[in-house]
């Protein structure tokens, strides 16, 4: 009498992103882990950068320039206070990012949201600085979305 060996179990499906999954995101996909490192950090610089922009454009209007008229047109020291306030709050986000605090990466998604529009806007102002932004704000998005953690719900 011979007995069967047990059959192997299923391999996971491609997309599976269950915590310990290989599926993209799950923790067991380096970039999406590395990703949020790399997120964090860069909406730290990123909300300095835009502190530092935001005070440059509130303390001297004559700083930037805008070529033509837009749609978007704002003040300078209106668009200062803009880049000040979202710029701190993404430095938040970011440093919530290291300690592993869920609300970081939800305020961090509605804060760099708000960031990649606050830069299309400033197109007019900064083209190349806020392609660059719009960029790096993207990459922060996918990072902090694909991103499941290993700690237990």
């Amino acid at each position: 009498m011979t007995s069967a060996a047990p059959p192997p179990p299923a391999p996971p499906a491609p997309d599976d992103r269950t915590p310990g999954g290989p599926g993209p995101g799950g923790s067991g996909d380096p970039w999406a882990a590395g990703g949020l490192a790399l997120g964090g950090t860069l909406m730290v610089v990123y909300g300095l950068f835009a502190v530092l922009q935001g005070i440059t454009a509130i303390a001297d209007d004559e700083v930037y320039t805008s070529f033509g008229d837009y749609v978007f047109e704002f003040d300078l020291t209106a668009w200062g206070w803009i880049h000040l306030v979202v710029g701190v709050l993404v430095v938040a986000a970011g440093f919530g990012l290291f300690v592993g605090a869920t609300w970081a990466r939800i305020v961090g998604a509605v804060v760099v949201g708000l960031a990649l529009i606050a830069n299309f806007m400033w197109l007019p102002y900064q083209p190349f600085w806020s392609i660059i932004m719009i960029v790096t704000g993207l990459f922060v998005l996918w990072s902090v979305f694909n991103y499941r953690s290993t700690r237990a719900v």
